[in-house]
C-alpha cells in the first residue's frame, strides 16, 4: 500500500510522503481521508445542484464542512473514526440524492448526468475502502492530468479546507452562513468534474479567497461579540505554582467551557500555541486562574508537554503523536483525534481535571517573564492616528507583517533573522504561530507602539487586512502603495486559503517560505508570480533590502 500526499509543507523531500506522513499519518489513514474528500465530492455534486432548485440541506453543508477540516493536517488520525465517517458519508450521500431526484423531478430543464463521486459507493470493511481511497488519490490524476492541472485542483481543494476550518469555529460560536455552505458545495462539485482548463481553475481559486474573508470576518465577529475585542494584554510565559492543565489548538468556547469547570479547583490553566491570543480577549482574560502561556509552537510540544507536569486538552488541529511519557495525561475533543489518546465528546472535562489534580503540578514559581498580545484591528486602528503622524514625522518608516503557520523544517530562522534585522524605525506585525520564533524578544517602542504588535491567530490575518486598509485610506493610496512588506510562513491548509485572500485582494509582492507549496509546480508558480508577485524567500538581509528600497 502507499499514499500520495503533499498538502503540507513538511513533505517528504519536498515532493510527496508517499510510505507515512512525517505528521504521522499512515498509509490506511490517507486513503481513507482521500476517500471522504471523494465522497464528500459526490455529496456536494448532489447539494450544489439541489440548491439551484431551492432545496438545502444543513446535514450535508456541516457534514461536508466538518470532513473538509478533519483532512486537514494534524486533525484526526484515528483510522477507525475515519472509516466511521467514511461511512457516514455514505448515508449522507444518499439523503442529499434523493432530496436532489425528487427536486428535479419535475423540472422542464435537462439533468446533469452524475460523475464519479456521484456515484461512488463504499466497499465493505476496512481493506475495501482503503483500496477505493488508494485509486481516487491524486496521483491517478496526476497520471491523467499533469501535474499543472492537478496542482491547481488541490490549490482550490486545500483553499477550502483552510476556509472551512474557520468556518467551522464560527459555527461553534454560533454564526453560519448559508452563501458560504453553497460555496464549499459549488468548490466541490466544480473539483468533482476534474476540471482542467488553467484559467477556469486560478479564478475558482481566486473565488476560494473571496469567500475566505467573508468567512475570516464572520469568525472576527464571533469571537469579538463572544469574548470583546482583544485589547492589548501583558501576560506571563514562566510557569507558577500549583497544579496546571495546558489548552492547545484554536477553540476559544473549547478554553472558555475550561475556565468554567475549573472555577475554584485550584487549577491553574495556561495555554499553548495559537491559544496564546485568547489572552488579549478580556471575557477570557478575566478569569484568574488563566495565568499565562506556556511552550510556543505546535512542532515543540512532544518535549513542551513531556515536561509540563499536569493535564493537556487538545482543541483542534496541531496534534503530534504523544510521548508515552504523557500519552494518559493528554486529551482530544472536537474535531482532533489520535489513536489510543481519551476523547471527549460531550465537553465534560471531567477526565482533564481528574488527570491534572493527580499530576504533580509546578512546585515553585519561575522567574517571571512576560510577553504581549490583543493587537487586533480595534485596538490598532483606535491608534491609527497616532501611527499616521509617526509615520509623517519619519518615525516610522516601514511595517512588515512577520507571521504565518510554523513548522520543524530547517531553514524557518529565516524569520527569526529577519524580524532582529528590522530597523528600529520599522513596525513588526505578527500572528499565528510563526510569532513563536522572536515574540519573547524585546523590540522596544516607537513613542509608545511597541514594534511588535501580536495580532493574534491565524485566522486573525483578517485584522492584518483590516489594519492595512485603514492605513491605506488615512494616506489616500491603495494597499500596494503602502510602506508595508509581507513575508509570510506557511506550513497547512489555513494558510494557503490566507494567500488565496491576499490575492484575491490584489495583494502583491507577497514573500512566502520556507519553501514553496509543492502542488505550487514551476508553471503554476510562473502564473503567480506574474499576476502577483509572488516571490520565494531568500535570505534575510537580501529580502530585507529590497523590501526597504535600499541597494543590496
Amino acid at each position: 500500500m502507499s499514499m500520495f500526499c503533499y498538502q503540507c509543507e513538511q513533505t517528504s523531500k519536498e515532493t510527496a510522503c508517499t510510505s507515512v506522513g512525517i505528521c504521522g499519518k499512515d498509509t490506511d489513514t490517507a486513503a481513507l481521508q482521500d476517500l471522504l474528500i471523494h465522497a464528500c465530492k459526490g455529496i456536494s455534486w448532489y447539494a450544489h445542484r439541489a440548491r439551484q432548485h431551492g432545496v438545502t440541506n444543513h446535514e450535508a453543508d456541516v457534514f461536508v464542512m466538518e470532513s473538509l477540516f478533519t483532512t486537514v493536517t494534524n486533525v484526526n488520525f484515528d483510522t477507525a473514526d475515519i472509516e466511521r465517517q467514511v461511512d457516514e458519508a455514505y448515508e449522507v450521500l444518499k439523503r442529499i440524492r434523493s432530496f436532489y431526484e425528487k427536486a428535479v423531478a419535475n423540472a422542464e430543464s435537462a439533468h446533469d448526468k452524475p460523475v464519479g463521486p456521484a456515484l461512488w459507493e463504499p466497499e465493505d470493511g476496512l481493506y475495501g475502502k482503503v483500496k477505493q481511497g488508494e485509486a481516487v488519490t491524486l496521483a491517478k490524476r496526476m497520471e491523467l492530468f499533469g501535474s499543472d492541472v492537478t496542482g491547481l485542483q488541490e490549490l482550490i481543494l486545500y483553499g477550502v479546507k483552510g476556509t472551512a476550518a474557520y468556518a467551522d469555529h464560527a459555527k461553534i460560536l454560533g454564526i453560519e452562513s448559508e452563501s458560504v455552505y453553497a460555496f464549499f458545495h459549488e468548490a466541490l462539485s466544480f473539483l468533482a468534474e476534474n476540471p482542467t482548463d488553467i484559467d477556469t481553475l486560478v479564478a475558482m481559486a481566486m473565488k476560494v479567497g473571496e469567500i475566505n474573508l467573508i468567512v475570516m470576518e464572520m469568525l472576527d465577529r464571533a469571537h469579538t461579540e463572544t469574548y470583546g475585542h482583544p485589547v492589548p494584554t501583558k501576560l506571563r510565559t514562566t510557569p507558577v505554582k500549583g497544579k496546571a492543565i495546558l489548552i492547545s489548538g484554536h477553540d476559544m468556547k473549547d478554553l472558555e467551557m475550561l475556565l468554567k469547570q475549573t472555577e475554584g479547583k485550584g487549577i491553574n490553566i495556561y495555554t499553548h500555541g495559537e491559544m496564546l491570543p485568547a489572552h488579549g480577549y478580556p471575557e477570557l482574560n478575566k478569569y484568574p486562574h488563566l495565568v499565562g502561556n506556556y511552550g510556543g509552537a505546535w512542532q515543540d510540544q512532544r518535549k513542551e508537554f513531556d515536561d509540563f507536569p499536569g493535564a493537556i486538552l487538545m482543541t483542534t488541529n496541531c496534534i503530534q503523536n504523544p510521548r508515552e511519557t504523557y500519552k494518559a495525561r493528554i486529551f482530544t475533543t472536537g474535531l482532533v483525534k489520535w489513536p489510543g489518546v481519551e476523547h471527549i465528546t460531550d465537553k465534560d472535562f471531567t477526565p482533564v481535571i481528574e488527570a491534572a489534580l493527580a499530576a504533580p503540578g509546578f512546585k515553585d514559581d519561575s522567574v517571571e517573564a512576560y510577553t504581549m498580545t490583543g493587537f487586533g484591528h480595534n485596538a490598532v486602528t483606535n491608534v491609527a492616528g497616532t501611527v499616521v503622524d509617526a509615520v509623517k514625522a519619519g518615525k516610522i518608516r516601514h511595517f512588515f507583517l512577520i507571521g504565518g503557520c510554523d513548522g520543524a523544517k530547517s531553514g524557518r530562522n529565516y524569520y527569526t533573522d529577519l524580524a532582529t534585522s528590522t530597523p528600529d524605525d520599522t513596525i513588526i506585525l505578527t500572528l499565528a504561530c510563526g510569532k513563536f520564533r522572536f515574540n519573547k524578544m524585546d523590540f522596544g517602542d516607537i513613542d509608545g507602539i511597541p514594534r511588535m504588535l501580536d495580532m493574534g491567530q491565524c485566522n486573525d490575518a483578517y485584522s492584518a487586512i483590516v489594519v492595512a486598509q485603514a492605513l491605506a485610506d488615512a494616506f489616500e493610496v491603495g494597499v500596494n502603495d503602502l510602506p508595508l512588506s509581507l513575508v509570510l510562513s506557511w506550513f497547512e491548509q489555513k494558510a494557503v486559503c490566507i494567500l488565496l485572500t491576499l490575492l484575491h485582494l490584489g495583494i502583491k509582492n507577497i514573500r512566502i517560505g520556507p519553501s514553496l507549496p509543492a502542488f505550487i509546480v514551476p508553471n503554476v508558480l510562473n502564473v503567480l508570480v506574474e499576476n502577483f508577485g509572488l516571490t520565494p524567500i531568500d535570505t534575510p538581509e537580501g529580502d530585507l533590502a529590497k523590501m526597504l528600497g535600499q541597494p543590496i
